[in-house]
């Protein structure tokens, strides 16, 4: 594989069984996302886009085909295996921001570094400084309840960002923000994206989408267009 290849997948496909019936989430889909692309997927409900996020986030394995994450053949592994890669190689940001309630700002964003095993006064240092990347430097003490649903969407962030993954994975990131929060998100992933992070978004609103480089549209399981967004720097 050639370097600088984040997401490399061939044939993969998702089938599901329900009942008699056989459903054919995913197809067949051939992608590549370089280091430093951000790319939005997007396609209508039944597209497949949610199914194909959950296997390049290494949360389902694929019927058939073949993933690779950074190099590593990833669609092969077990359970264990992909829990391992999730937690070193993906930071996840969800509609839902999944955030501890009782819990202050740092410790949600060090937990995945708790979970690598990573020494207290290392892992506080770390997650110190993503919060300050995403400007919450002086809510470090707060929990979720005593923040705004943007702030929150923040700290999920700064929480994805602390592994420094490869991949940032955001599903339907501004899905629960207004759309004054939502737009103050999309700038901080392009900013972000600006610095080197390689980022996938999966999205049905098409002025969120707007933000990424690269548009990848599925429909009925398979790639229905793949193109570049002339227009993504305007709108950060």
């Amino acid at each position: 594989m050639t370097n600088g290849v984040v997401i490399k997948t061939e044939g993969l496909k998702k089938y599901y069984e329900l009942g008699a019936e056989t459903v054919r989430a995913v197809r067949g889909v051939d992608l590549e996302i370089h280091k430093g692309e951000f790319v939005a997927v997007m396609g209508p409900s039944g597209s497949g886009k949610s199914t194909f996020m959950n296997m390049i986030g290494c949360l389902d394995t694929p019927t058939d085909g073949k993933y690779w994450l950074n190099g590593q053949l990833v669609s092969e592994l077990s359970d264990d295996e992909l829990a391992r890669v999730r937690n070193r190689a993906i930071g996840f940001v969800f509609q839902t921001f999944n955030l501890l309630p009782r819990a202050t700002a740092l410790h949600n964003v060090e937990l995945p570094l708790i979970y690598a095993g990573m020494g207290a006064k290392e892992r506080r240092k770390r997650a110190a400084e993503k919060l300050d990347l995403v400007g919450l430097g002086d809510r470090k003490g707060h929990r979720p309840p005593e923040m705004s649903g943007g702030q929150r969407q923040r700290v999920a962030l700064a929480r994805a960002l602390v592994n420094e993954p490869a991949l940032l994975l955001a599903d339907e990131p501004t899905g629960n923000l207004d759309s004054v929060t939502a737009h103050e998100i999309m700038v901080q992933l392009a900013e972000l994206n600006r610095q080197g992070q390689t980022i996938l978004l999966v999205t049905h609103e098409h002025d969120i989408a707007e933000f990424a480089k690269r548009q990848v549209h599925l429909k009925d399981g398979v790639i229905e267009s793949d193109f570049l967004n002339s227009h993504a720097e305007n709108r950060a």
